[in-house]
């Protein structure tokens, strides 16, 4: 397993994960087509914030099962624990140190078909 460090702008939350992601995603839903951000899928036990849990701000909408992550200060969104997989985290790839978003194949993401309440 590869360890990433990952933070928001201002550095405020810190996070870390051991992964060896084998694709990046890209979301259509209208959040993820706001945020622009690319993610890649990391299991909850693969995860481990270590600063700024009392920074975070957190948005929940459509169904409630997701829950997506900001630093109140910077703004910077970091991570989600994904809907249609509670058990695993989106991680921004633009938060983490040393990561080559070139090395991996980018994946389209229907999410804009799940977007309606179920």
């Amino acid at each position: 397993m590869t360890h990433y460090k990952g933070s928001c702008h201002c550095e405020a939350v810190r996070f870390e994960i051991d992964a060896d992601p084998e694709e990046m995603a890209s979301c259509n839903c209208t959040l993820c087509v706001k945020k622009n951000a690319i993610m890649i899928r990391v299991k909850e036990s693969q995860f481990r914030l270590v600063a700024g849990a009392d920074v975070l701000a957190t948005y929940v909408w459509n169904t409630g099962v997701a829950r997506h992550h900001f630093c109140s200060r910077c703004g910077i969104y970091t991570f989600h624990r994904k809907r249609v997989a509670p058990d695993t985290f989106g991680v921004n790839v633009f938060c983490l140190e040393h990561f080559d978003p070139a090395a991996l194949p980018l994946r389209r993401a229907d999410g804009a078909s799940r977007s309606l309440k179920k």
